[in-house]
């Protein structure tokens, strides 16, 4: 299948939503076709200057604002993976990219299990970085793609994420890295605090002997 490409170097997740400000001629364009013709796009990730095989492919929700000069803030949002097959530099009678695409086979049934003990595990992690506001993502039922921006994961990470088919893997791939990663921050946080004292006059009570 040929779609409309946009390269960028971030990775989308589905279910995601994602703002945008399009400043370059050709993707106004594309932005422009969305509207008009009903059509989506994919978002390929773009590092060290060369797009890579999988994406998301991603819908237009509404064009937010439109600038004298043209340029645009778009509001998006992610619809489901995909692989690159081959790029073309323009999409036919277009300025845009493009490439034949194979979407991914995905789905969600989750682990209720796992669910807990993923919210269990980031209710600890914002708790130990002082983030008072849980991100509306986390419902009762989220999908694991909803919340895989608010994890820490790294960018190779996402990448690899992004890949998974199914949900109860993304379920167990994420908690092993919430059970690695908390351990580190509890550490960082005793540490920052530990360093902030340096300098203060100590209240210690001596043993008795």
């Amino acid at each position: 299948m040929l779609i409309p490409l946009f390269p960028l170097e971030i990775i989308v997740f589905p279910y995601e939503s994602l703002n945008l400000h399009i400043f370059e001629p050709r993707y106004r364009e594309l932005i422009q076709d969305c509207e008009q013709d009903n059509i989506q796009f994919g978002i390929p990730y773009y590092r060290a200057g060369h797009p890579l095989k999988f994406g998301s492919i991603v819908e237009l929700d509404k064009i937010s604002n439109v600038y004298s000069d043209g340029k645009m803030d778009v509001k998006t949002k992610g619809v489901r993976p995909f692989e690159v097959k081959r790029y073309v530099k323009t999409y036919p009678n277009k300025t845009y990219p493009g490439g034949y695409i194979e979407e991914l086979f995905w789905e969600d049934e989750a682990d209720p299990e796992l669910r807990v003990l993923i919210r269990a595990q980031l209710e600890e992690l914002y708790q130990y970085m002082n983030i008072p506001k849980r991100p509306e993502s986390l419902h009762e039922d989220f999908i694991t793609f909803q919340i895989a921006h608010k994890v820490g994961f790294n960018k190779d990470q996402e990448y690899a994420f992004l890949q998974m088919t199914a949900e109860k893997d993304r379920q167990t791939y994420m908690l092993e890295h919430l059970h690695k990663m908390i351990p580190m921050i509890k550490e960082a946080e005793e540490m920052r605090k530990k360093v902030q004292l340096n300098g203060h006059y100590k209240y210690i009570t001596p043993p008795e002997l």
